[in-house]
């Protein structure tokens, strides 16, 4: 004959204590759960086998422990790294994670936040925020808890790298190797990520006294296409970089496409930073220097944003870290202009 689950009510005169006790005490989001009777609860808990309904008790709270997260697209590795990171996180607070994607189109995050929240979840997280983006705004108002995660427009609660910081990271390196004529590559414009990449390496060649010129910024999408594409045009001419900073890997490694089928060597004939640091890029063969984003902290961050609303300060910036390769070699003479 199978037995009877352990219910709440046997944890609790197990434990000599009220019904409500031990309900506390069970509940991770108490803080007052610490105390050495909500141990003793949760020891008991243990001993006898007893399982936390937190489907049930979600539903007396009128809660669903599910959190929508919006992604622009699966296909790129920081996306679905960062959804994973997110997953890990909410499960470790007992919430559930469901995503959608919009390819980073206004109209689709839109559609995607309002099914997300037509099946009840308990709030948003959006890798999707554009600078132009009137969803955050909207979300606001209407009162819907919300964190804005990798991307920021400035004033709802986000978890993201310190991208400035980042981008001088990567153009300080070059320029500590001896380049001047430094090229930047970098996604599109609506992307807080772009432009504060962009801002933190013209900082770090301002303040080394060396020129940006207009002709060697490119600014345009984060896929690997576009990253070719733009180094085939820098390198085209008859001046060209001694290096490029990419402002995400996968740009980085179609500027590295680039340069190869123009027969130049990695790391030799011309430098190449990229950023976040995917795992592929300490696997190729010239490994690629790209700046490290802790997704795991960012992610953990967003997570406590959400479920503990009115932290300060609402936007935090987790501090990104470089990671010299072989592409990063020194700068040569007769290379360049």
């Amino acid at each position: 004959m199978q037995q009877a689950p352990v219910t709440l009510r046997d944890v609790a005169a197990a434990s000599g204590v009220s019904l409500s006790t031990a309900s506390r005490a069970l509940d991770d989001r108490n803080p007052r759960a610490r105390s050495a009777t909500a141990q003793h609860v949760r020891k008991v808990a243990e001993e006898l086998g007893y399982r936390r309904n937190t489907f049930a008790a979600s539903l007396r709270r009128g809660e669903t422990r599910t959190l929508g997260v919006l992604v622009p697209r699966l296909s790129d590795t920081v996306m679905a790294l960062t959804f994973e990171e997110l997953e890990r996180a909410a499960a470790g607070r007992e919430y559930f994670a469901m995503v959608a994607t919009s390819g980073d189109d206004p109209e689709d995050e839109r559609r995607a936040a309002e099914t997300l929240l037509g099946r009840n979840v308990d709030g948003l997280i959006l890798a999707t925020a554009r600078l132009d983006d009137s969803l955050p705004k909207h979300l606001r108002e209407r009162g819907v808890p919300h964190v804005l995660v990798l991307r920021t427009d400035g004033v709802s609660p986000s978890s993201l790298g310190d991208d400035e910081v980042g981008g001088y990271l990567a153009a300080r390196h070059l320029l500590d190797l001896g380049h001047r004529e430094i090229a930047v590559v970098t996604g599109p414009s609506f992307t807080s990520t772009a432009v504060a990449r962009l801002a933190g390496a013209r900082r770090a060649l301002a303040e080394a006294g060396v020129d940006l010129p207009a002709e060697w910024v490119r600014a345009g999408s984060y896929g690997m296409d576009y990253g070719m594409a733009a180094g085939e045009e820098l390198l085209a001419g008859g001046t060209r970089p001694t290096a490029v900073f990419a402002a995400n890997d996968n740009l980085a490694l179609g500027v590295v496409t680039a340069a190869g089928r123009r027969g130049l060597a990695i790391g030799r004939d011309l430098a190449v930073v990229g950023y976040n640091d995917i795992p592929l890029a300490a696997r190729l063969a010239t490994p690629l220097t790209s700046v490290h984003v802790p997704l795991e902290q960012i992610a953990r961050t967003a997570i406590d944003l959400i479920t503990e609303p009115g932290r300060s300060p609402e936007i935090r910036k987790a501090m990104p870290t470089l990671m010299p390769r072989a592409s990063s070699g020194p700068r040569r003479e007769g290379l360049g202009r």
